[in-house]
């Protein structure tokens, strides 16, 4: 990952990004994958190159540079929950990027796929074997309609706009102190 090759491992460093990380379960690449789009938009545009048992395979399903892992497994959450479905958690890959989609599994009795698209023609994008190609995670149905998202001046809340002041110049300061060597 890209975050081990950063000096001394310094990505680990951000909480946030740490925590998304390990956030959800994923499924692993169960074959070496390599593909490539020539730029066309049909099905037949991208040339898979993975062996294995066929059902495990990536395929071009939807045309439009999608290509298409399918979750060898039936998932099922408590009713009411759904599970959202994407790339790892701050995984990057050239050339090709992770959808994401939500799937009812509380009620649904099929699988669901993981679909990535090509972002350009003609590079070749690997996945190998026990490599994630996707994470998921459970998520409450009708959690987004019973948030109320609120916008505000900072000023309105005095505590809150000093809390806020004296952790931006302590970041400020943080972020100048990496500057220095040592």
């Amino acid at each position: 990952m890209w975050m081990d090759a950063t000096p001394e491992r310094f990505a680990y460093r951000c909480l946030p990004l740490n925590m998304a990380n390990q956030y959800g379960w994923e499924l692993l690449c169960p074959v070496d994958v390599a593909a490539r789009r020539n730029g066309g938009a049909g099905a037949d545009a991208i040339e898979i190159r993975a062996t294995g048992a066929e059902h495990l395979l990536p395929e071009s399903y939807f045309g439009s540079g999608v290509l298409t892992f399918r979750a060898d497994a039936l998932f099922r959450t408590e009713p009411g929950y759904n599970l959202w479905v994407t790339g790892p958690g701050n995984g990057i890959k050239d050339g090709i990027v992770p959808l994401s989609g939500l799937i009812e599994t509380d009620w649904n009795p099929y699988s669901f796929t993981m679909n990535w698209r090509f972002t350009r023609p003609d590079v070749t994008v690997s996945f190998t074997v026990g490599e994630p190609f996707c994470t998921f995670f459970p998520m409450p149905r009708g959690l987004i309609e019973e948030v109320e998202l609120v916008a505000g001046d900072l000023a309105s809340e005095p505590e809150l706009a000093a809390e806020y002041a004296r952790w931006a110049a302590s970041r400020t300061g943080f972020n100048a102190e990496l500057k220095n060597e040592g």
